[in-house]
């Protein structure tokens, strides 16, 4: 499914503008290969990461820091793995699945990347709603309502094709990072502790709580229908280009997914460093939520512009994320079932189902249980991830399938240690939570 009639219903043009003719030059061609990348790097800085990196610098200060490093780092990996998957076979993930494995198993892969996708549904509803509460006063189960509408207009956005597309996401990306960037400048980091920060220690790990916040960052990262996303837009649509041709968009494409999630893993931990400056810092280890640190902002760094800025950043990050839920949505759907269905069904669909657990929360656990819901939805796409992860290991290790541009030894040894540490644990953190 190609990016441009997934999204319109209309069949693209024979040259695609995500991969361009190799006759072009490198220049030329980077900003194109780069669009894409940002529209996966834009679902790493959801309200879910807010979530998770808020609660995590606030308790532990900097402790956690070298968890979104790591995390930014496997998401490199893996979604570099996911585009070359698309760029050299011309499958993407979903349904390279179909056709590896039997149709139980297919289908309960698709139950799985439907659960991801519903819990990054829930994590956006509930972060638009928190930002349209912090900013107008309105009740949590308005702001739900409200979000819901706007997806549908954000959609409605979308029509036009893929160059629309990426300048609303670009528009949004630009929006979050300045809005950080502002906020550092306000409340500065202690550069040695950072610094310290960075280093890894499991042992920090064993804290109270430490681990299941480690383990929401990893599912806020790196989050599996990210997967199936970023192998389904960066599908070769160009049959006649040779295999050189071929590995050089793969390379191109990389290097522009490394400087996109870059950006995004920088804007993570701009958030978490904004928590351990205010709130850690400053004696605030309660602050476990966003409209915690929303309203305490103000009074802790002196200036309002802080909060406003943090709302800001908080409601793009919900709708830019909404873009690619839609788009990952799609590709789940025809992949696994070979069922067609245009964005706006697919959406109204989605949100229908997600507004249901968002708004039953909100009313059952009230305003102040927002928080633990962020946070579990990360821990759910946690769970979740090793069931992508693997197939996306034996599928970019088919030479057959991968037309002999499968990538070198050390990137499977690499991404199969990923999965091996992130399922360990998962097993970890769910027998802590038992005992």
């Amino acid at each position: 499914m190609s990016l441009c009639r997934g999204l319109t219903g209309r069949t693209p043009p024979p040259r695609s503008t995500l991969h361009p003719r190799s006759t072009k030059r490198t220049g030329q061609r980077m900003p194109a290969l780069i669009g894409p990348a940002m529209l996966v790097a834009v679902g790493y800085m959801d309200p879910g990461n807010w979530a998770t990196d808020i609660a995590a610098g606030a308790r532990y200060g900097f402790g956690l820091l070298y968890v979104v490093i790591a995390a930014g780092l496997a998401a490199i990996l893996l979604q570099s793995l996911a585009l070359r998957l698309g760029m050299a076979s011309g499958l993407d993930l979903a349904r390279a699945c179909r056709q590896r494995y039997g149709l139980r198993t297919s289908f309960t892969l698709w139950l799985l990347a439907e659960t991801a996708i519903l819990a990054t549904d829930v994590a956006e509803m509930l972060g638009g709603a928190l930002a349209i509460k912090l900013m107008l006063g309105l009740p949590l189960w308005t702001g739900v309502l409200l979000t819901s509408a706007a997806t549908l207009s954000v959609v409605g956005l979308m029509g036009s094709g893929a160059g629309r597309i990426e300048a609303i996401v670009g528009a949004l990306v630009a929006t979050i990072t300045l809005c950080f960037l502002a906020e550092l400048v306000i409340s500065p980091p202690d550069p040695r502790a950072m610094i310290a920060g960075m280093v890894p220690d499991p042992s920090r790990l064993t804290r109270p709580g430490a681990l299941a916040l480690a383990m929401g960052i990893v599912g806020a990262t790196v989050m599996p229908h990210n997967l199936y996303l970023h192998s389904g837009v960066a599908r070769v649509q160009d049959g006649a280009r040779d295999a050189a041709g071929i590995e050089r968009s793969i390379r191109l494409a990389t290097i522009g997914t490394a400087l996109s999630l870059t950006l995004a893993m920088l804007v993570n931990g701009a958030i978490l460093a904004l928590a351990a400056t205010s709130f850690h810092a400053t004696s605030h280890t309660q602050v476990t939520s966003i409209d915690d640190a929303y309203r305490l902002l103000e009074p802790i760094t002196g200036l309002k512009t802080a909060a406003l800025l943090f709302g800001i950043a908080l409601l793009a990050s919900g709708q830019s994320s909404t873009i690619t839920g839609t788009i990952a949505g799609q590709i789940v759907l025809e992949g696994f079932l070979d069922l067609k269905i245009s964005p706006w069904k697919r959406r109204l669909i989605g949100r229908a189902i997600a507004v249901v657990p968002a708004l039953a929360g909100v009313m059952l656990l009230g305003d102040g249980g927002v928080g633990a819901m962020l946070i579990v939805s990360q821990i759910v796409l946690s769970l979740q991830l090793p069931f992508a992860v693997w197939p996306l290991i034996a599928s970019v290790s088919d030479e057959t399938l991968m037309n002999g541009h499968q990538p070198g030894r050390g990137l499977i040894i690499a991404a199969v240690t990923i999965f091996v540490i992130v399922s360990g644990a998962n097993l970890w953190m769910l027998v802590s939570l038992r005992t």
